[in-house]
């Protein structure tokens, strides 16, 4: 580290270098894959609202998780997109601690929300007597509210904490803001935070993702025990749950390990966007193409939108 304590207000982003012309095709490249997440993920939010046959705790869960994705491609993209079109990649101390904010806050309620899917499905298979006495849209909703605020704040105490640290550089190996990333840069001892942030991955990762293999342990056993069709419908409504989530949890997972064990920063840099840009693209498809209820009522908005057009621009199509 450095001995000299550089301007504090500022953090460089060191792996961004000129690629000469190159850097308008990666430019190009991350816009599309950013306004793909942007429309794909708008109309699984449209879809879901304007449907009332979709108003149901499961379509509420997907609308989440759209949400969610939106929120957190919204936190890196811009940003992004900034620094490939500019000589300089400096961010101002306030918008990397916000940046983190809104990164690790997306990762962690995403495994939130997944956990509550995965618990609606164990009631809706397990219980389905029960189902519509214990789950709601009103429940659902603040069942993923209890567990998405446990996150955020665990999340905003970890942050709080790495802003107190004196630093003594303000180099970051990375694309965007990391906790860890900054923590680096620290003059002092870092014990405290590392345990805050060590708590909060088990707390809000693993806990989750252990949940969530419980929840099909018990539906494969009432499923092996069951009928053909409760067979047939645990195999229509769990498989997308169970893509996403095993699409997410190797996004995640594959993070943790290569920052914490792989040398290599570029390598770790770009590896490390896969949970942020992998799981916002494949939720709408997976929910898309696996649910008919979904793929169903967008094709209709779509019709229903090509014909309005159509009466506009050819009046006497309403006579």
């Amino acid at each position: 580290m450095n001995s000299s304590r550089p301007n504090a207000k500022y953090f460089e982003f060191t792996l961004f270098v000129d690629y000469g012309n190159l850097r308008y095709l990666f430019f190009a490249l991350c816009f599309l894959i950013y306004a793909t997440i942007i429309s794909a993920n708008m109309v699984i939010i449209v879809t879901v609202l304007l449907e009332k046959s979709l108003h149901e705790p499961m379509y509420v869960f997907i609308c989440l998780l759209s949400v969610n994705s939106l929120y957190g491609s919204a936190g890196f993209f811009p940003r992004l997109l900034f620094d490939l079109l500019s000589d300089t990649h400096l961010i101002s101390r306030a918008s990397c601690f916000v940046q983190i904010y809104v990164i690790y806050t997306y990762a962690f309620c995403e495994f939130g929300t997944l956990a509550v899917m995965a618990y609606d499905r164990l009631v809706a298979i397990c219980q389905p007597l029960h189902y519509r006495a214990r789950m709601s849209v009103r429940k659902a909703v603040r069942l993923w509210a209890a567990a998405v605020s446990f996150p955020a704040l665990c999340v905003c105490c970890v942050v709080s904490f790495t802003i107190r640290l004196p630093l003594c550089g303000n180099k970051l190996e990375r694309v965007s803001c990391a906790n860890r990333a900054v923590v680096d840069n620290s003059c002092v001892d870092t014990s405290h935070v590392n345990i805050a942030g060590h708590f909060t991955v088990f707390t809000c990762i693993f806990i989750p993702f252990f949940f969530v293999l419980y929840t099909y342990m018990r539906i494969l056993v009432v499923c092996r025990q069951g009928s053909a069709e409760v067979r047939g419908k645990a195999l229509q409504t769990c498989v997308p749950h169970l893509m996403t989530f095993v699409i997410y949890s190797c996004s995640v997972f594959l993070e943790l390990v290569i920052s914490k064990y792989n040398n290599d920063p570029v390598a770790t840099a770009v590896l490390s966007l896969e949970y942020l840009i992998v799981p916002s693209i494949s939720n709408t498809l997976i929910y898309g193409m696996k649910l008919p209820q979904i793929r169903t009522a967008v094709v209709r908005r779509f019709r229903i939108k090509i014909k309005i057009k159509k009466m506009v621009s050819n009046p006497s199509l309403l006579s």
